[in-house]
């Protein structure tokens, strides 16, 4: 019997019950469902929250990161075959993203005090061809943004980010996720920080535009109805998940505020020395814990762990279990070592972090690891 939930959705909604319902049932009355209202209110109220001039929605994260690529491509900014260093530590989506529209992706290794790209082993993955750079805030931390805005700056590289787990992460000067560089990638899959109630995605930019193109490439390749200037797709925001975006969004700072409650008592309280726990930015508000990893000196106690926690109640997975270069996919892709990240797909275990969690499911978690 499952004590302690890796996620419970149905929970995560539950305190925005009436407002989902109300929302809802809006869109239905309105009898107007794709690029309507609620949308646009989305987008101009999510790119004031992330601060920036231009939000566009589309169908899914996925969507996101390939429509943001390819407007730079019909921009002339990019071209098939550039090289775009991506981490090696990563979901699959943002390497798929990549080779997707024609770039070739060329990965870098991980710092291990933060799970994501290291910015002092870029410039042993920049050639010749390299002409961009997508981060990804792994697991919702920021990444060492002001060391990487600057080599992408010495080297004149575009800058993407990959936000899909890290809404509303902010440094101390108040630039957060979304705002650094030419375009940033946003998920509202249910699991995210916000999510859904269905897939759904958005591009953000400061760019007028990147976000016409985007918006145009996403809508067929249509700037006006059945002119077809490009050779688009259909990836667009609907109205219902737009609305029930709208009605959970005033919530987000508060849910984030809670993930970080629940990872300083994880990080004060766990005291296995078995377990290594992820640093804890200097400035809170760069974390939004998506997920919460720590790690286990070797794939073996890794499991034994998992198995252990399991026998208890607790859920956990792993984030992620085999690294991009090792998947199927790409077995003839990348040819250089990548042990770092290999190391942690072998060692890495999430635990349970949820806004919703109780503080005596939070109790049951630390207890259970303590005693392993």
């Amino acid at each position: 019997m499952t004590k302690v939930p890796f996620l419970d959705l149905k929970s995560l909604n539950a305190p925005f019950m009436d407002d989902l319902k109300n929302a809802a049932c809006s869109v239905v009355e309105s009898g107007w469902y794709i690029r309507g209202h609620y949308c646009e209110r989305f987008e101009n109220a999510f790119a004031e929250y992330c601060g920036v001039k231009y939000a566009v929605g589309v169908g899914n994260g996925l969507d996101a990161l390939s429509l943001m690529l390819r407007a730079s491509m019909e921009l002339g900014r990019l071209h098939e075959g550039d090289e775009i260093l991506v981490p090696a530590n990563t979901y699959i989506a943002t390497v798929l993203a990549v080779s997707a529209v024609g770039l070739k992706p060329v990965l870098v290794e991980p710092a291990e005090n933060s799970y994501d790209m290291d910015p002092k082993r870029l410039k042993d993955a920049y050639g010749a061809r390299t002409r961009a750079i997508l981060v990804v805030h792994l697991y919702g931390r920021l990444c060492a943004m002001d060391e990487i805005c600057a080599f992408a700056n010495e080297h004149d590289l575009l800058l993407f980010e990959d936000c899909a787990q890290a809404h509303g992460a902010r440094m101390s000067d108040g630039r957060g996720a979304g705002t650094f560089g030419s375009a940033a990638a946003f998920s509202f899959y249910p699991t995210k920080n916000l999510g859904a109630l269905g897939d759904a995605g958005m591009v953000l930019t400061n760019d007028a535009d990147v976000a016409n193109m985007v918006r145009a490439l996403g809508n067929y390749g249509s700037e006006r109805k059945y002119v077809n200037k490009y050779k688009g797709v259909n990836s667009r925001l609907d109205e219902m998940q737009a609305a029930l975006l709208l009605a959970k969004l005033p919530h987000l700072d508060a849910s984030n505020e809670r993930r970080r409650e629940i990872a300083s008592r994880y990080c004060a309280e766990i005291k296995n020395p078995k377990v290594l726990l992820p640093e804890i930015p200097a400035t809170p508000s760069e974390h939004v814990y998506h997920v919460f990893v720590i790690r286990l000196k070797n794939e073996e106690s890794r499991n034994e762990m998992q198995k252990f926690l399991a026998a208890r109640g607790i859920e956990t997975l792993i984030h992620y279990p085999i690294p991009p270069h090792l998947q199927e996919a790409y077995a003839h892709e990348f040819s250089g070592e990548y042990p770092v990240a290999e190391a942690m797909a072998k060692t890495i275990l999430s635990i349970p972090m949820s806004p919703v969690m109780t503080d005596d499911e939070v109790s049951e978690v630390i207890g259970a690891i303590n005693e392993f």
